[in-house]
């Protein structure tokens, strides 16, 4: 598992998609030290960038990245090859990749995370948020891993579950929040660091198992379609 680990996280930091987790992060930084260094009240910028900025866009984005690269790119360009010939079973192969994505989308988001918590309200909320966000980054690195095996357009897929179903509908019909990991992160964030600044009807106990069941769900599902690999790539 070291080997693949090791293949998968040198893969990711040498291609130039890499550079594209880098702006948004930045962007939430630039915007929270420039609100407080200004004085604006938190109240009016903490909401926007926290959760519309942070929760709602830079974390799934930074996930979709990683997660549909980690395994769809070596998909893509034929080098699963030399990881499928490998007599290793194909839980071996997946949850490596699944740990650098989330731990890649976690770190990139937890941080700026953390400091736009510190900036708007206090410690505790910025730990909170980044914790919250460590969890949500295993969510959707899974899901998007999953999706990176079951179809060749897993980011135009990933995009439309975060830009019309948590974006659009999630904002304007309350049904749809139960199924949207935004709104989980939000929750777990609040029961960390209650705070006005977080808000959402999905209740913390719905948060919490079906966080974990996305992920491992997804997960198994990703090792279950590898496994319908031959080893031209292509599904047997």
């Amino acid at each position: 598992m070291s080997t693949v680990t090791w293949i998968t996280a040198r893969g990711l930091f040498g291609r130039r998609r890499f550079l594209l987790l880098l702006p948004l992060p930045a962007l939430l930084l630039v915007l929270a030290i420039v609100s407080r260094w200004l004085g604006v009240d938190p109240g009016q910028w903490g909401q926007p960038v926290l959760v519309g900025l942070g929760l709602a866009v830079v974390l799934p984005v930074v996930a979709l990245i990683v997660g549909t690269g980690v395994l769809g790119a070596e998909i893509d360009d034929g080098t699963v090859v030399h990881i499928l010939t490998k007599p290793l079973p194909r839980w071996q192969i997946v949850l490596p990749k699944l740990a650098v994505a989330a731990g890649v989308s976690a770190a990139t988001v937890a941080v700026p995370l953390y400091v736009a918590g510190v900036l708007a309200d206090s410690v505790r909320l910025g730990l909170g948020l980044a914790a919250a966000s460590a969890l949500g980054a295993l969510a959707y690195s899974a899901l998007f891993l999953a999706l990176s095996l079951l179809t060749r357009r897993p980011v135009l897929l990933g995009l439309v579950y975060v830009l019309i179903w948590e974006g659009l509908l999630g904002r304007f019909v309350d049904g749809t929040k139960v199924l949207s990991i935004q709104q989980w992160v939000i929750a777990l964030a609040d029961k960390m660091a209650p705070t006005e600044l977080l808000g959402t009807t999905v209740s913390v106990p719905v948060a919490a198992v079906l966080t974990a069941l996305v992920a491992v769900g997804a997960t198994a599902l990703a090792i279950d379609r590898l496994r319908s690999f031959s080893v031209a790539g292509e599904t047997s």
